[in-house]
């Protein structure tokens, strides 16, 4: 985007906005990543932003067949998937975080949110990512343990070795962990006490992926039908 470029009506772009960031909590996972980037600028939209904006609506309607679907069969299981992206911000540096959580193959819950602080290596950016992940999946096991659901061991998916090792063995890695914030190292405490099991997933089957940065069409059409968007009839 041309940070340079003229100024655009800011009521109007926030009008635009706000409507795209309804679409993304309710329907359209699939666009939350770019909605979020576009929802950084507000306060002084420019023409770029404008013209971001309208290409999302463009995408929109051509795919206004395509939705979330969320069939009988795929069984009942928790899992969480979590990524982000080291300096993903050209503006200030700092890495946005996304993550979805999935029962059995439906997706019900996502988000991409620009991380509060920058993060100094990749294995941080991810660690605060997944301590993100941890707290919606904490937040359904209890919304589902009141309809007599109950599930151990929640597994969340990170691409990254390094944070995977940083939450199973601590005391090891204390050493570089001592600047990240306290209020993340209770991942550490979900994991050692069995509520939520960190494992490694290939990148290339990573779903959060969408959530965090720009992809391939290729890899875009794959996670978007993976996570139940598909054509409706």
């Amino acid at each position: 985007m041309d940070a340079d470029g003229g100024l655009v009506d800011q009521t109007r772009y926030k009008a635009l906005i706000g409507s795209l960031l309804y679409l993304t909590k309710t329907s359209e996972p699939d666009i939350t990543f770019v909605v979020g980037v576009c929802a950084r600028f507000q306060s002084a939209p420019k023409e770029s932003h404008m013209t971001a904006s309208k290409r999302i609506l463009r995408y929109l309607k051509g795919s206004e067949e395509v939705g979330l679907w969320y069939p009988k069969e795929g069984g009942f299981k928790l899992i969480g998937y979590s990524d982000s992206t080291i300096f993903g911000c050209r503006v200030d540096g700092k890495s946005t975080s996304g993550t979805c959580q999935m029962l059995g193959n439906k997706a019900n819950f996502w988000f991409s949110k620009k991380q509060n602080s920058i993060a100094t290596s990749t294995y941080e950016s991810e660690y605060i990512s997944a301590a993100f992940c941890c707290t919606q999946l904490l937040w359904m096991k209890q919304t589902l343990a009141d309809y007599k659901c109950s599930f151990e061991n929640v597994p969340i998916f990170c691409d990254n070795i390094s944070a995977i090792n940083i939450a199973q063995n601590p005391v090891h890695h204390n050493r570089i962990t001592k600047h990240i914030e306290i209020r993340h190292h209770f991942l550490r405490d979900c994991a050692s006490k069995r509520k939520i099991e960190i494992s490694f997933v290939p990148s290339q089957d990573q779903l959060a992926d969408i959530f965090t940065k720009p992809l391939s069409s290729e890899t875009f059409a794959s996670i978007r039908a993976r996570l139940g968007i598909m054509h409706i009839e």
